[in-house]
C-alpha cells in the first residue's frame, strides 16, 4: 500500500541518511519513478524532505526532523512483541534493556494495537532449544558479547572434541549465533565457528580488531549450515521401506525420500538415502525394525544382518 511505501520512505531516510531514488526503489521493490510520485506526496503532507542533485546527491531529512511509530499496522506490532525473546536477551545481560525498550514500544502504540500487541504477547510463547537438551551454562556468553560490540580481542582456552582437546585460541569475535538453544561465536581469523559454551576460561585483551567491510554474518551462518551437513552426510545407503517407516523419516532422510523413492509392487518404496557413517546408519536403520530392508552398501547390510542374528539368538526360545 502507498501509506506503508510512504512511512518506509521516512524511516530509511531517518535510519540511514541520504539515499538516493534508485536505492530507495530497490529497497522498496519498486521502480524510482514510483520513488519519485512518494516523494512528491511526502512534500505535499509538509514533510521537510529534500534532495541534492549530482554524483553525491540523493533525498535526505531537515536535520532533526523525526518521525514516530503511530504508521505500524497491527500485524507489524504484534510481530516486534513476538520477536522479543526474552530468555536469549538475559543471557546476553541484555533483559532489563528489552523490558524497557518493550515498555517504550508499547506507550507509543494505539490504544487498538497496543491491546493486540498485548494479546500476542500473552498467547504466544518462544521456547527455542529441544525437549531432551538440558540447559547448558554459558558462563563468558556476556563477555563474549560485549567483545563483539566494542571490537576487542579475546584470548581463550577452549575444548574441542579432537585431540588434543583443551587448546588456546585468540580470538576476532565478529558475531553471535543462537541455534537451537546453543550460542556459537563467528570470530576470525578464518572465520571459524566456536560454542560459547566449550569456552573454559577467557581474557579480554586491550587489542581491537575491525570486522572486514565484507563480510555478512547472516550469510555467513548460512554456508556454514550447507557445509556441515554437505560433511555431515557424507554416504548413501540404497534402502527399501514400508509406508510405516516412510512416515518415520525426518529432515534429510525425507527429502532425499520425496526426491529418489520409487513405489514397487508390494507398497514399499526403494529409494537412496544420506547417511553420516556406518555405525549411525546401523543405529538408525535398527531403530525401524522390519520397516527398512537396506540394499546398500555390502558392509552396511552386512552389520544390519550380524545384529538380527544376535538378536534373534537372545530372543529365542529360553
Amino acid at each position: 500500500m502507498k501509506s506503508s511505501r510512504l512511512l518506509s520512505i521516512l524511516l530509511l531516510l531517518q535510519t540511514r541518511g541520504r539515499m538516493t531514488a534508485a536505492e530507495l526503489a530497490a529497497e522498496l521493490e519498486v521502480s524510482p519513478r514510483t520513488v519519485y510520485r512518494d516523494v512528491e506526496s511526502l512534500h505535499a503532507a509538509g514533510v521537510p524532505l529534500y534532495g541534492d542533485a549530482g554524483h553525491s546527491g540523493g533525498y535526505r531529512l531537515l536535520a532533526g526532523y523525526r518521525t514516530r511509530l503511530t504508521g505500524l499496522n497491527a500485524g507489524e506490532a504484534e510481530a516486534l512483541f513476538l520477536s522479543g525473546a526474552p530468555g536469549p536477551a538475559a543471557e546476553l545481560g541484555l533483559g532489563p534493556a528489552l523490558a524497557a525498550a518493550q515498555l517504550k514500544l508499547r506507550a507509543a502504540l494505539p490504544p487498538e494495537l497496543r491491546e493486540q500487541a498485548d494479546r500476542m504477547r500473552t498467547r504466544f510463547h518462544l521456547d527455542a532449544p529441544g525437549w531432551y537438551a538440558a540447559d547448558t551454562e554459558v558462563p563468558y556468553l556476556p563477555q563474549v558479547a560485549d567483545a563483539v560490540w566494542h571490537g576487542r580481542v579475546l584470548n581463550v582456552r577452549y575444548r574441542r572434541w579432537k585431540e588434543p582437546t583443551d587448546v588456546d585460541r585468540r580470538l576476532e569475535p565478529y558475531g553471535l549465533v543462537l541455534k537451537a538453544g546453543r550460542w556459537y561465536a563467528v570470530a576470525g581469523p578464518g572465520p571459524r565457528t566456536y560454542r560459547v559454551d566449550q569456552i573454559l576460561h577467557l581474557t579480554v585483551d586491550d587489542e581491537t580488531f575491525e570486522v572486514p567491510a565484507d563480510f555478512d554474518l547472516a550469510e555467513h551462518w548460512r554456508r556454514h549450515q550447507e557445509d556441515f551437513h554437505a560433511r555431515l552426510h557424507a554416504g548413501e545407503a540404497e534402502v527399501r521401506l514400508s509406508p510405516r517407516g516412510a512416515e518415520r523419516l525426518s529432515g534429510a532422510a525425507a527429502r532425499a525420500l520425496e526426491a529418489t523413492g520409487v513405489a514397487e509392487a508390494d507398497g514399499r518404496r526403494r529409494a537412496v538415502l544420506p547417511i553420516e557413517s556406518l555405525d549411525q546408519a546401523h543405529a538408525f536403520f535398527l531403530s525401524l525394525g522390519a520397516d527398512v530392508e537396506v540394499l546398500a552398501p555390502p558392509q552396511l547390510r552386512s552389520m544390519l544382518a550380524s545384529t538380527a542374528r544376535t538378536l534373534a539368538a537372545a530372543y529365542g526360545s529360553p
